[in-house]
């Protein structure tokens, strides 16, 4: 049996893939088309290991990927693929409307096409598990509750209305077509491996090299972080016991302010790594222009994970920061070569 993962050389996919072949699971396909947030480098340690076979391509290439399905005849697909960042989504769209809708629609024709020429025992083991974000369901109040399964879709920014858009696919084609769907829907996560544009390993970057730690607004923008290890067991969780068609929501339980998470940061890196000057890195910190339709509040009601898949998160809020800094610490070269050439332009004009 063989498992197929797209988007599995970016941050959350390729700790699913390393997670998922050291823990014994089945053989892997991983298709990513690595764009800049895709890395080999990630997958660095399963070089010659016979149970990873990588291809690059795109979810939107139909003929790559029924290829891809007729080859290896995957018991199931996990899509991580996506454009993923909102500051992106608000400068080019129209990257993450053909990723993140044109490919799932793509990915689930092929999908759907290879489900409908296996036999019946073969039906009932075959699952699509599409990964998707707390973004879709808008923005929360302070008072008001988290976002639970059954929560209305309001999404507020490019990034957010295209994954809203592809969980519908998902949903149309377990109902259309019949289709074994599963669908997750994760909080802000952080770990190993994950791209510099986003908030934790930022600052993390931004802290070791001396440069400013930008805050937007007034950083009081609240998340439920949820380290990536935790995420990756909830996905095998809902692969194996999840119903069939429905949505499972994934959070950390660590809500955190903005500022109080850069400040929680500092505090580690003062602690792992001083300054030089003795002074704490939070004096880096400095306020910038809030981006367009900034989400104030996100946090996710996990009880449906817990009760039907037995899943909580591993980490508490704190540990899984600490591991975090750690691994960026003793991976400053991982670092360096993915924060090279456009990257810097690219913080430069955002961050203005």
């Amino acid at each position: 049996m063989t498992i197929l993962v797209t988007g599995g050389a970016g941050f959350i996919g390729a700790n699913f893939v390393l997670d998922w072949l050291k823990a014994g699971g089945e053989p892997v396909v991983n298709l990513d088309k690595l764009t800049y947030a895709g890395n080999m480098e990630n997958l660095a340690s399963l070089k010659g290991n016979n149970a990873h076979t990588f291809v690059q391509g795109d979810i939107g290439d139909a003929g790559l990927v029924e290829k891809l399905f007729a080859e290896h005849a995957p018991r199931a697909v996990i899509n991580f693929a996506a454009e993923s960042h909102v500051d992106r989504s608000i400068h080019a769209p129209e990257d993450f409307i053909q990723t993140n809708v044109v490919g799932t629609f793509r990915l689930l024709q092929a999908a759907r096409g290879y489900f409908d020429a296996l036999g019946d025992a073969d039906k009932q083991k075959f699952r699509f598990l599409h990964v998707s974000t707390d973004e879709v369901y808008g923005s929360l109040e302070p008072t008001d509750p988290a976002f639970s399964e059954t929560k209305r879709y309001e999404p507020n920014s490019p990034y957010s209305a295209s994954k809203a858009a592809s969980d519908h696919l998902v949903r149309a084609y377990h109902h259309t077509y019949k289709l074994p769907v599963l669908t997750t829907n994760c909080s802000n996560n952080y770990g190993p491996y994950q791209f510099p544009e986003k908030l934790i390993p930022l600052v993390i970057h931004n802290a070791l090299a001396g440069k400013d730690l930008p805050i937007y607004g007034d950083g009081q923008q609240i998340r439920d972080w949820l380290y990536v290890g935790d995420h990756c067991s909830a996905i095998r969780a809902v692969l194996e016991r999840g119903r069939l068609g429905e949505v499972y929501n994934i959070g950390g339980n660590n809500e955190r302010a903005n500022l109080d998470t850069v400040k929680t940061l500092c505090a580690i890196l003062d602690r792992l790594r001083p300054r030089k000057d003795g002074k704490s890195y939070a004096a880096q910190m400095v306020f910038v222009k809030d981006r367009p339709g900034h989400d104030r509040r996100y946090a996710i009601d996990a009880r449906k994970i817990a009760a039907e898949c037995g899943w909580r998160p591993a980490e508490t809020p704190d540990s899984g920061f600490e591991k975090t800094v750690a691994w960026y610490l003793n991976n400053e070269a991982w670092t360096k070569h993915v924060t090279s050439g456009d990257y810097r332009n690219w913080v430069a004009k955002q961050y203005a």
